[in-house]
């Protein structure tokens, strides 16, 4: 990419990358029962895109979880290095 161009990454991919959902259908269904949201409104389409900055609020389960995109992964990554590529933000932001 050049560097003017925004980098940029699906949110079903980036929840997947990020080990939020286990797999891409997952990461649909977290969408389609609006249980995510980027930059405080609701995430309506699993090719929507997420830039570094975004911070997301996820629903997952009975935990409700608020994290701010540090970096794009270009992968899976395991549990410990996935943590690196976002921080977790208190509730009140």
């Amino acid at each position: 990419m050049s560097e003017n161009a925004q980098e940029t990454i699906r949110i079903d991919r980036l929840l997947v990358y990020l080990r939020f959902a286990r797999t891409r259908s997952i990461a649909c269904s977290m969408i389609e029962k609006r249980t995510l949201r980027r930059n405080r409104k609701h995430v309506l389409r699993p090719s929507e895109n997420i830039s570094i900055g975004d911070v997301l609020t996820l629903v997952i389960g009975n935990d409700v979880r608020v994290v701010e995109v540090l970096s794009l992964p270009e992968r899976r990554a395991s549990p410990a290095l996935a943590k690196s590529y976002y921080r977790e933000l208190d509730r009140s932001g």
